[in-house]
């Protein structure tokens, strides 16, 4: 019945309509650069390198550039009307955007001299305030010079916004910039405000390779005469975490150079001027529903999973309710959408008018490049979807020049680094380094045993350069003894972190465990509950007994606090949702909610830098070193010995 239900809501939801695409020449002027002629046009520079791939390595003056314009098919009769603004003291473009419920770029639109110059104090602005057309116009090529500095005249600049809780600190080491260099650039800068546009250097660090999750983390400029190895035995920490945590040291240390570096216990860093608070923490519980400034627009949201709906069309709907059986891949899409229509009616009682579109892919790449083509994606401003890895690669592909965000939904692989593609599932890996660096934190005092078998030696390795008190029991033919286990125990608490995904290693270990667990204190610690985990002949029992340690994306939901969710679900659907319902409902829910709280879902991205939580799942979006964004929030979960499960530790 439930599958049925949601069936009905699959035909009524597929629409279509069409896109269309044009381009224009401009001729480059002196002083432009591609970010200059982007913002002139309201496109991203790499809309230009797509077309003009050569101008990756500069362009010159009179050279030609293709520039994408887009065509739409909104009327251009649409009457606009205005109110005039004089700005204030400390107001600026984002304020404003805040202010009167329009965005920074339509404001600009408006006001064509602030593609090139700073907002100024006593200026009068003419203000959109009716329907505003969505054609994009070109905007008038000029280029205003900023006055030059003695910094600007050494290196290369560009033109940075600041985003909301960035900081001088932040932006310099950003851009591999020392606080003088900043400050020199922007002599009239005091203090930041969201939405001001300064200057800042062209070198930008790639992001770090160490993924920081807590608040011990400051910002400190380097004084005259200090050194690498000064610096590391001030902070407690090695040369080498200090260059993990600062790529820009390779280059050299510097005087005035902005280092992120941990703080050490004791230290007064308030009343220090060295340092600064890094602004805003993934420990930070953000309620979004709280910052609702963006609810008058529709949000347009796209659904890509695979349905094959021509099952019904070619044959009888009999035997696509068998298909829904036998076939897994499309009981979960049938359930994850259901999860998604109780979201959009959430969303609905907060003010949040949501237009779906659902469409089928068929699990095959050419599916969608048939929808894509055929329907308009130019306002989208999230898709959903697909399922897998390498359908969700195609549909990135095929939106990233139009900047879309597409989310994928449940896939843990790696995925190429498309700009606009969104992974709302941690990979593996990931999680394993989280485990391993929770384990690590954790392990003082302990007794740590490693018992990993011959498939497992890469995660072996981690674990013990992480923990190199650790000691190795090595398996046989997926086999340890119970006496040699008994012969690494220590009085205290033994920690054994158990790497297999072996059956029957998983079982024997785990029983061994739980019988010497009667003299010991042993504590079972995993990086990867994989499958072997659900086996049969692997107890329950055992393993809460031992309080066994994992890491997950989702966490037990709490029924109480559900309890209206379930029941409101029950009387639509009939039956309990399962894990891939509450995550289509915590999914969607997340994004809508990030859509009207921020101009778009990038924005809220680096808007609200704390993390989300819903019934089973929470996220916080951080930027992938090869391009796009992972959610990198997690569970560690401890399974206790009446078997329900609590969190560990919440990163």
């Amino acid at each position: 019945m439930k599958y049925l239900f949601v069936i009905c809501f699959l035909f009524l939801s597929l629409t279509s309509a069409v896109n269309a695409q044009s381009f224009k020449y401009h001729t480059v002027k002196k002083g432009e650069t591609v970010f200059s002629i982007s913002q002139s046009y309201s496109i991203d520079e790499e809309d230009i390198y797509k077309y003009n791939p050569d101008a990756r390595q500069g362009i010159g003056i009179n050279e030609k550039l293709v520039i994408p314009i887009e065509n739409n098919a909104t009327s251009s009769n649409t009457s606009v009307q205005f109110k005039e603004h004089k700005v204030k003291k400390k107001e600026t473009l984002y304020s404003l955007s805040r202010e009167y419920n329009v965005s920074v770029d339509d404001i600009k639109r408006y006001n064509k001299h602030l593609y090139s110059s700073e907002l100024q104090m006593g200026e009068v602005l003419q203000i959109p305030v009716g329907q505003i057309p969505s054609t994009v116009l070109p905007k008038k090529e000029t280029t205003v010079a900023p006055k030059p500095s003695a910094v600007s005249q050494n290196f290369k600049t560009r033109e940075h916004i600041v985003l909301p809780k960035e900081t001088k600190y932040g932006i310099a080491r950003k851009y591999g910039m020392t606080l003088t260099e900043l400050n020199e650039l922007n002599p009239k800068v005091e203090v930041l405000q969201p939405g001001m546009m300064i200057r800042v250097g062209t070198n930008v660090l790639e992001d770090e390779p160490v993924i920081i999750t807590d608040d011990r983390f400051r910002f400190y400029e380097v004084k005259p005469q200090e050194t690498l190895y000064s610096l590391s035995q001030r902070f407690g920490v090695s040369q080498d975490s200090l260059r993990r945590l600062n790529p820009a040291l390779d280059e050299g240390l510097k005087f005035g150079m902005v280092l992120k570096v941990p703080a050490r216990e004791g230290e007064d860093i308030e009343n220090d001027s060295d340092f600064e608070v890094q602004p805003g923490t993934a420990n930070t519980l953000v309620d979004l529903s709280t910052s609702l400034s963006n609810r008058s627009k529709t949000k347009e949201i796209v659904l890509l999973l695979p349905y094959h709906l021509n099952m019904v069309q070619e044959d009888s709907l009999q035997t696509y309710r068998k298909a829904i059986m036998d076939e897994r891949v499309l009981r979960i899409s049938l359930d994850f959408y259901s999860g998604v229509l109780m979201a959009v009616e959430k969303a609905k009682k907060l003010g949040i008018s949501t237009n779906l579109r659902v469409f089928d892919t068929k699990r095959e790449a050419s599916e969608i490049q048939s929808i894509i083509y055929s329907n308009n994606f130019d306002n989208v401003d999230a898709v959903i979807g697909p399922l897998m890895k390498d359908v969700t690669e195609t549909t990135a592909s095929l939106l990233q020049n139009k900047n879309v965000p597409v989310i994928n939904p449940l896939s843990n692989r790696e995925m190429k680094g498309y700009t606009n593609l969104v992974q709302s599932r941690p990979n593996e890996e990931y999680m394993q380094e989280k485990m391993v660096d929770y384990i690590a934190r954790n392990a003082s005092g302990k007794n740590v045993i490693v018992v990993a078998d011959g498939k497992s030696y890469t995660i072996k390795n981690k674990i013990m350069n992480a923990i190199p008190s650790a000691r190795a029991a090595n398996p046989s033919d997926n086999y340890i003894a119970e006496s040699k286990l008994a012969e690494m125990l220590k009085p205290g608490e033994n920690w054994v972190i158990l790497e297999s995904e072996s059956i029957n290693l998983v079982s024997s270990v785990t029983a061994a465990l739980n019988r010497l667990a009667r003299a010991h204190n042993i504590k079972l610690f995993t990086t990867n509950k994989n499958n072997s985990y659900e086996s049969d002949i692997v107890s329950n029992n055992h393993l809460g007994k031992l309080q066994m340690h994992y890491p997950s994306v989702d966490k037990e939901y709490d029924t109480a606090k559900t309890k209206d969710f379930i029941e409101d679900y029950e009387k639509k659907y009939k039956i309990q949702p399962n894990q891939y319902a509450i995550r289509g409902y915590d999914l969607t829910l997340d994004v809508l909610l990030r859509l009207a709280s921020s101009q778009n879902l990038y924005e809220s991205f680096e808007k609200f830098p704390g993390y989300t939580e819903y019934y089973e799942s929470k996220f916080h979006y951080m930027p992938k070193p090869n391009g796009g964004y992972l959610n990198d929030a997690i569970y560690i979960l401890k399974l206790n010995e009446d078997l329900t499960i609590s969190e560990a530790n919440d990163l």
